[in-house]
């Protein structure tokens, strides 16, 4: 046929077009994401910045140190330790640095210099720093003192002391700079937290949706994914040090230790066993699904309502109001469970329904009610029980 194309050739260039356009929302998507990263950088950036320039005017200007090259770098890896974790990265800091100029010159004394004295002055300083703490940032400044001491000596004498008082600089450089331009706290608490909580109560609804359809697939997909909450509770931890961290060095703070920020950082370790807890749960739910046990309405109802008890919690943290709303969500979450018991349940079903009570409890007490009264107000909502049944909160 004159003037055809080659076959396929139509759809060739429109499947083109298409991958095209789909590079271009990936690479618009990898934007906004690295811009949003850059924002949420900025007031580290400000703070390293600020304390490098402070560290060196001290050291240079007001001691008179010569090339006080380790006090800015003192400063930025003081800073650059995670949020929360300033106070003890200074004091490792300075250890750190006193065992690698304590091991270094020792052996530069009794073995001179050379590159396997190199090698054995660091390997030292590890060993000694590891006998000491167990923290990696104490064993790796060790190593680089050492390795600094092992390099510069022969070239750059009496560099030891200096070393040892840059340590000292840049680390009160970055707290004090912590101190006077600090994070807001609650922004980086609520940025953390987020993760958690959403993570928490994604994976609840997902597991109210499988159980509405008898899909233990799903449901230990949610499991799987719940398992792996490491990294969104370590962030949140370290959020919770760094707002109480904020509270004690910065005056522009102080005001706020009993408020938002002190519920957050208490709800640090219910909002962990609310994890564990609902990861029973969700485990449970998979065996009640494979045995066939009956499911009654209220129980993915149940599970849906503590679900949304977790999303309000995170929602009126972040707005720093009380959170009476997500109590009165979770305590729903009980009264259901309470009806799926009492419509009647297996065993894997009477250990969700427990699960639930055990997880609201959690969530009571994150949200600053008592233990004991978070137990007394679990059981009040749960209602009657017509038989013996597990226990939760």
């Amino acid at each position: 046929m004159v003037g055809a194309g080659p076959p396929g050739g139509r759809g060739g260039r429109r499947r083109g077009r298409d991958r095209v356009a789909q590079l271009l929302g990936r690479s618009e998507l990898t934007v906004r994401d690295r811009l949003r990263r850059m924002r949420a950088g900025l007031g580290l950036a400000a703070q390293a910045g600020l304390a490098a320039g402070l560290s060196w005017w001290v050291a240079a200007s007001l001691l008179h140190i010569p090339q006080p090259v380790f006090a800015p770098i003192s400063a930025v890896v003081t800073l650059a330790a995670s949020v929360g974790q300033r106070l003890r990265r200074t004091v490792e800091l300075v250890i750190a640095v006193a065992i690698g100029i304590g091991v270094g010159d020792l052996l530069l004394y009794l073995l001179g210099t050379g590159p396997w004295q190199l090698g054995l002055i660091v390997v030292l300083a590890v060993l000694v720093a590891a006998f000491i703490g167990r923290s990696p940032a104490l064993v790796v400044q060790a190593a680089a003192t050492a390795v600094l001491i092992g390099t510069l000596t022969p070239s750059m004498p009496n560099v030891e002391a200096p070393r040892l008082v840059d340590a000292l600089i840049g680390g009160a450089a970055a707290l004090v700079v912590t101190a006077v331009l600090p994070l807001s706290p609650l922004k980086v608490i609520n940025r953390a937290a987020r993760p958690a909580l959403d993570l928490l109560a994604d994976q609840l609804d997902a597991t109210a949706a499988a159980l509405e359809r008898r899909d233990a697939t799903r449901v230990q997909a949610a499991l799987d994914r719940l398992r792996n909450n490491k990294k969104e509770l370590g962030a949140f931890s370290e959020a919770a040090q760094g707002a109480q961290e904020a509270t004690v060095l910065s005056p522009l703070h102080w005001d706020s230790r009993d408020d938002s920020l002190g519920r957050y950082a208490r709800a640090v370790d219910p909002v962990d066993r609310a994890m564990r807890n609902s990861g029973t749960l969700i485990r449970r739910a998979v065996t009640l699904i494979q045995d066939e046990e009956s499911i009654p309405p209220p129980m993915p109802a149940a599970v849906s309502a503590l679900a949304e008890a977790v999303r309000t919690l995170r929602g009126e943290f972040t707005r720093g109001v009380a959170p009476d709303q997500a109590r009165r969500q979770a305590l729903r979450a009980v009264c259901e469970a309470g009806h799926a018991y009492r419509a009647g349940v297996g065993f894997s079903g009477a250990v969700v329904v427990a699960q639930v009570r055990t997880a609201v409890s959690d969530l009571l007490v994150a949200s600053g009610v008592a233990q004991d009264d978070a137990n007394s107000m679990v059981r009040r909502a749960f209602g009657p029980l017509r038989t013996a049944a597990p226990q939760g909160g």
